[in-house]
């Protein structure tokens, strides 16, 4: 058979988890296919070659409308990523809600309100049609939807999904239309719990507002046409399950017959047993088709004290992001009322305490940097609160901070990896942007956890970043090296490929704003659909990619 492509002397892994075998790989009009005569050769001698990574965990949902390539996932051999996690998103939306939609966004995802507002294109109302704008902009990768919950339910019930629970009435017109979104091609719906998840105004994400009938009626929405899953961030305290959120899973899992992945499950020390204790409660649950997420990176992230998203969680931060004016931020700050509520909370362990986890990232006051916030408490006789806050106001509220938080015991890492009911994701890519980058977790995987800690063989490894995620969502035509399913491959170094060393700032948003990329190592070749959309080191410009349908 003649080939358009035909791959050469790789090592393959084909996503199973089986052993890797020299051999070529053809193909032919966008599929894998036996090799044959080719009009172009790839020589992969020395290199593996990998179905395409699939991340289960981004939220690109308004990245996709100025940034076809859907950067750096694309960067790190990502062929396919799912969007619209942790309920919130921007379709469906009518005109009138658009700027509750992207203060949702800035407030939970952590992206500026300038950026989303000059970014997005609003070429849609619905979610089908959504999904079929995102189609004609023809996107570098594959990208997969879920139904956010949140504009679902703001479609049908205005600003009262911010305040309550739907009628019966309502909640049957919210379910048709997530069964109008499945039947569009999307992979299911998302959701959260988590209390720092705040949007418009800093009042609670409409989906946190959704009643046990509204659930019931969302789930069998998926039951009724028996396909589709569920992502929900259920860990009100990050990594521990509780007996409400055991028994809620437990409710969703038999009312949709669906898989359910749930997030966040990062290890934390300060709690040390609660991912242990989480996952042995959850064991039966797990084997009806609950499966933990977790990300494979230690968590440092930056802090910008005017989005201060990762102290979200705390009820006393509620009021920083009510108001979001450097006048009325500073005026929180100062307050000895919000000081002395902050310190009571800090006295219950939601992921964070430690002031030597705090560093100044960047100040002003340049002989600050590098220091944590428990020396500049020590030096000034106060304790990590007043330190951190004054630090902040003597800044102008213009300093970042960077926080070292979940994940950094490799011993418990490596459990988790090991631990094959766990999801891999959580990268974020398209959040958070101003403060950390985790969508290079691939090549972070492949050069920390296989090849220097050999944590995880290379053939699991792949089979994490690609079968189990595209069997979980019911991606069938991808996650393998196989004929006749879609050639979204990844060609990569095993003795070079890598994350970078640290997060790379760009002022590529639109309207100039910052972000925090993480550059890649070792990844020769991307194809999509069968089309080179990196080679040597940098994007080809290729518009391969397709929405991607259930």
């Amino acid at each position: 058979m003649s080939c358009d492509i035909v791959i050469r002397n790789g090592t393959v892994i084909d996503g199973t988890g089986a052993p890797g075998k020299r051999m070529d790989v053809g193909i032919l009009d966008g599929k894998i296919v036996a090799p044959g005569p080719a009009k172009r050769t790839i020589d992969a001698a020395g290199l593996v070659v990998a179905p395409g990574f699939i991340d289960p965990h981004t939220h690109y949902d308004a990245q996709i409308c100025w940034d076809g390539a859907t950067t750096p996932s694309s960067w790190h051999g990502v062929t396919t990523v799912v969007m619209g996690n942790c309920g919130v998103g921007i379709a469906p939306c009518r005109p009138a809600a658009r700027e509750i939609a992207m203060r949702d966004l800035v407030n939970v995802e952590a992206i500026p309100f300038e950026v989303l507002n000059a970014g997005i294109t609003w070429d849609w109302e619905t979610f089908p049609q959504y999904m079929d704008a995102a189609a004609r902009r023809k996107p570098a990768l594959n990208l997969a939807f879920l139904a956010p919950l949140t504009p679902f339910r703001h479609y049908v019930m205005g600003e009262e999904s911010m305040e309550r629970s739907a009628s019966l009435e309502e909640a049957e017109k919210i379910k048709a239309l997530l069964g109008e979104a499945m039947d569009a091609g999307a992979f299911g719906f998302s959701s959260t719990l988590l209390n720092q998840h705040l949007g418009y105004q800093g009042r609670p994400l409409a989906c946190r507002n959704a009643s046990r009938e509204e659930l019931k009626a969302y789930c069998n929405a998926l039951r009724e046409r028996g396909k589709g899953a569920i992502e929900i961030a259920m860990t009100r305290q990050i990594g521990v399950l509780d007996e409400p959120e055991l028994e809620l899973l437990d409710f969703m899992l038999a009312e949709s017959g669906r898989p359910i992945t749930v997030i966040a499950f990062f290890d934390r020390d300060d709690i040390s047993e609660a991912v242990r204790t989480s996952l042995r409660k959850a064991a039966p649950l797990i084997a009806r088709g609950a499966r933990p997420q977790t990300s494979p990176l230690p968590l440092t992230r930056e802090v910008n004290m005017r989005n201060p998203f990762s102290f979200a969680g705390f009820p006393s931060w509620k009021a920083v992001f009510a108001d979001k004016s450097k006048e009325a931020q500073a005026a929180v700050y100062r307050s000895i009322s919000f000081r002395n509520q902050f310190r009571e909370e800090l006295k219950n362990p939601i992921g964070f305490g430690n002031w030597s986890r705090i560093a100044v990232h960047e100040a002003k006051n340049k002989s600050l940097e590098g220091r944590t916030v428990a020396e500049s408490a020590a030096e000034r006789g106060v304790d990590g609160v007043d330190a951190f806050l004054d630090i902040t106001l003597e800044n102008d509220l213009d300093n970042e901070f960077t926080m070292q938080s979940f994940n950094t015991r490799a011993d418990r890492m490596a459990e988790m990896l090991n631990d094959k009911s766990i999801l891999l994701g959580l990268g974020d890519g398209g959040a958070h942007l101003d403060m950390l980058c985790d969508s290079g977790y691939p090549t972070y995987v492949l050069g920390t956890w296989v090849r220097e800690r050999k944590v995880l063989s290379l053939e699991e490894a792949v089979r994490r970043m690609t079968s189990d995620p595209a069997d979980f969502f019911g991606i069938r035509d991808r996650g393998r090296i196989k004929p006749g399913l879609a050639a979204d491959l990844v060609i990569f170094s095993e003795k070079d490929v890598a994350s970078g060393a640290r997060p790379e700032r760009l002022y590529d948003l639109p309207g100039g704003a910052k972000r925090m990329v993480m550059r890649s190592r070792g990844i020769e070749y991307t194809l999509v659909n069968g089309e080179v959309t990196w080679q040597s080191g940098k994007l080809t410009g290729a518009a391969a990619g397709a929405v991607l349908r259930s």
